[in-house]
């Protein structure tokens, strides 16, 4: 989620931005946000005079009744403020929500090097490597080349519905094989670390990489035991990650990482 300062600082900018990624852009309701934001000024510099009018009522107060005269009208007025403080406490906990949702909805800013389009067709092709292979037969389906070897899409379907595939024999020696190879390359040979990271996460490990709110329709929620019991409010949703990205990102979620340690 992008920084609220970042938008209160030069709002103008961040909708430029987004225009590069779609125009008009979709992304923020900006009229929204003006309006909250205002709203939100507005109550914080109220509760500042408020605040400081009565560190001023409170000394009062005490000054009369050192000399022994009725307080009763400088403490009427104090909790006056306290009541409208109250007030304005409850509506900046209300507009926090308010303005956090406006927030989750824009995406990162594209930089300024990304090049304009609406589609793929706007993009531009900045290196290639290697050429192509060109083939002197017809090239076939890796579904006509994988069912022979043990792709199972019938069983896939089967067992968990469209999308899914079942491997058996050559194929599934195959998966096992090119994850075992890749996993020796990259942490024996390139520096990487290997993890294995939970395949099930909160919404806040789904919020930290963007997937929540926009792609909570496509996630596959989970209900975790035990919480029958519960209220509402208290059973926290579970969902399925869709890449290890999403775990491995949030290892590092409201931490300052050192630039060393990005190298």
């Amino acid at each position: 989620m992008l920084d609220v300062n970042l938008l209160r600082k030069d709002l103008p900018a961040v909708v430029a931005r987004l225009e590069a990624r779609k125009s008009p852009q979709p992304f923020l309701d900006v009229e929204a946000f003006q309006k909250l934001e205002a709203e939100r000024k507005t109550i914080q510099t109220r509760t500042e005079e408020l605040q400081a009018r009565r560190n001023q009522l409170s000394k009062q107060i005490g000054q009369l009744k050192a000399k022994g005269e009725s307080a009763d009208a400088v403490m009427a007025e104090v909790a006056q403020a306290k009541v409208e403080l109250d007030q304005s406490a409850a509506r900046l906990e209300q507009i926090q929500p308010e303005m956090q949702a406006l927030l989750l909805a824009v995406p990162n800013l594209p930089h300024e090097s990304v090049p304009r389009g609406s589609d793929e067709h706007g993009n531009v092709e900045v290196r290639k490597w290697g050429t192509p292979r060109k083939f002197d037969f017809a090239v076939k389906d890796h579904v006509d080349i994988g069912e022979p070897l043990g792709l199972d899409f019938a069983s896939g379907v089967k067992l968990s519905g469209a999308r899914f595939t079942v491997m058996k024999r050559h194929v599934a020696r195959l998966h096992r094989a090119l994850a075992q190879f890749m996993l020796d390359v990259q942490t024996q040979e390139h520096g990487y670390t290997e993890c294995y990271t939970p395949y099930i996460v909160n919404e806040a490990t789904l919020r930290g990489t963007g997937q929540l709110p926009k792609f909570e329709a496509d996630l596959f929620a989970v209900s975790k035991g035990g919480q029958e019991g519960l209220g509402a409010e208290d059973q926290q949703a579970l969902y399925l990650i869709p890449t290890s990205e999403v775990t491995l990102t949030n290892l590092v979620r409201d931490e300052i990482v050192p630039e060393s340690l990005c190298r």
